[in-house]
């Protein structure tokens, strides 16, 4: 089913899993809409095969991959690399969702911090991991290559109790 057509039925169960390569279409689908520098299905293949601290999951509603997430844990860290939700499907608390799910999977690792760089100006994106715990903490100038953009660097303290109880509800 083509990406691009996808119908959004909220009574629909958002269900993850972890990528794999046979996921990558639609992936690379969801990547084209979704940033004006997408990543290859080469880097991703390299993500899923030969990165030893990366952890890759798709979100799936029933059998439509609708968002993924990636992130690289070194040690007691979190570094989300890539967050992506399907356009037709933006709006209804799935960043969230994933994200949640990210910061859950982290302290199943035994993560205590998690970091981020997001765009400048992505306001949309910054209030949500905001709202998740994220704070502000820097500025990376001209991170983007494309056009020169600032990425801000955000972090979240996961705490390891209540946190995951409170990561599980939002998913």
């Amino acid at each position: 089913m083509a990406q691009d057509n996808m119908a959004f039925n909220p009574n629909q169960k958002l269900t993850f899993q972890q990528m794999a390569e046979d996921h990558l279409d639609e992936v690379m689908g969801i990547e084209a809409l979704s940033f004006t520098s997408p990543w290859s299905r080469k880097a991703y293949l390299y993500e899923l095969h030969n990165n030893d601290f990366a952890h890759y999951i798709v979100a799936r509603l029933e059998d439509r991959i609708v968002g993924y997430a990636g992130m690289w844990v070194l040690m007691d860290e979190s570094h989300i690399t890539t967050v992506a939700v399907h356009p037709v499907c933006r709006g209804r608390g799935l960043g969230r969702s994933i994200m949640a799910e990210m910061m859950r999977r982290s302290l199943i690792m035994g993560v205590t911090r998690i970091t981020l760089e997001v765009r400048s100006s992505n306001q949309p994106a910054r209030s949500l991991y905001a709202s998740l715990g994220f704070v502000e903490k820097g500025l990376r100038k001209k991170y983007y290559a494309d056009n020169n953009e600032d990425a801000v660097v955000m972090w979240a303290e996961l705490m390891q109790e209540e946190s995951f109880c409170n990561y599980a509800k939002m998913i």
